[in-house]
């Protein structure tokens, strides 16, 4: 039985990837960590990285290097994630305002900017997430986040400031 579907891919040295994994047309950096159950498609992830089981990773995904993606989060298409992000467990991406619309080309852009946090169960809209900013557990975001804002509730206002 084959547990791997790795196909059209660069992966990069030190690269451990788990079984029952499918990853097709992706570049994966070097030393990164692939857990079990994990469906990436044309999608980039930088070097260093985590990615945890049960993750979908959608085609036009950027993963910057060294962030830490948790069991059981969705990434779509059109989301940009900066160096050094934490993805906790469950978060869950948003291209696409008013679903099912059908045209690709209405799906909007998100950023998560260098060393943000993004708190388990989070739902992240089509915003701007600042650079250090954190996201509180359960919030839903859609709204930009300011640098260095911590966020939380739904929808997500800010509560505070890191130092």
């Amino acid at each position: 039985m084959e547990t791997k579907q790795i196909k059209n891919c660069d992966i990069g040295e030190g690269t451990e990837i788990g079984d029952f994994v499918s990853i097709k047309d992706s570049e994966i950096g070097s030393n990164c960590r692939i857990w079990r159950f994990v469906n990436m498609y044309g999608c980039k992830i930088g070097s260093e990285c985590m990615v945890g089981s049960l993750v979908e990773i959608q085609e036009n995904a950027i993963i910057g290097r060294e962030t830490r993606i948790q069991s059981h989060a969705f990434i779509c298409s059109k989301v940009e994630i900066e160096e050094n992000v934490f993805v906790s467990h469950g978060v869950k991406f948003v291209n696409d305002r008013y679903p099912p619309s059908g045209n690709s080309d209405a799906w909007e852009s998100t950023t998560v900017r260098q060393g943000a946090s993004l708190g388990t169960g989070a739902v992240i809209m089509p915003v701007d997430i600042g650079e250090n900013a954190m996201v509180g557990a359960g919030a839903v975001v859609v709204d930009d986040v300011p640098p260095n804002a911590v966020v939380a509730g739904n929808p997500a206002k800010i509560i505070d400031y890191r130092d």
